[in-house]
């Protein structure tokens, strides 16, 4: 009898590589970096907190997500004009894969995220037992 497991091998190489994995290289250096899947998407939390969320499917899903309150919204906009609140989540930042700034607001975050800026990173809500 054939062993399953060596027919589906489950390497990191086997999985789907995101097309933009290459945000979250900086933070996998952290030792309190996780990275999980939510809604077809990439997220990375800091310290337990959802930081970051990059999605490669069709718009409104295809950029990166910035978890934060909207209390925040107004100085992390000012520092980078090209956030905006998502069109759907509006409680999150967002800013298009296709936007020219794209790359330069994607490394920026990603200091922010590891220099523990307050505006950044939110509590997630606890899972409901079924």
């Amino acid at each position: 009898m054939v062993n399953p497991e060596s027919i589906f091998q489950t390497t990191p190489r086997a999985r789907r590589r995101h097309a933009l994995a290459w945000i979250f290289e900086a933070l996998e250096r952290d030792s309190s970096y996780i990275e999980t899947r939510m809604f077809g998407c990439n997220a990375a939390y800091i310290d337990g907190l959802l930081c970051l969320v990059i999605a490669d499917r069709g718009a409104p899903w295809s950029g990166l997500l910035v978890c934060t309150s909207r209390e925040r919204h107004a100085p992390l906009i000012e520092e980078m004009p090209a956030l905006s609140p998502h069109p759907v989540l509006g409680k999150w930042l967002y800013i298009a894969q296709d936007h020219p700034d794209f790359e330069a607001i994607a490394e920026r975050m990603t200091a922010l995220v590891l220099a523990r800026d307050p505006r950044v990173g939110v509590e997630p809500k606890p899972r409901k037992r079924r």
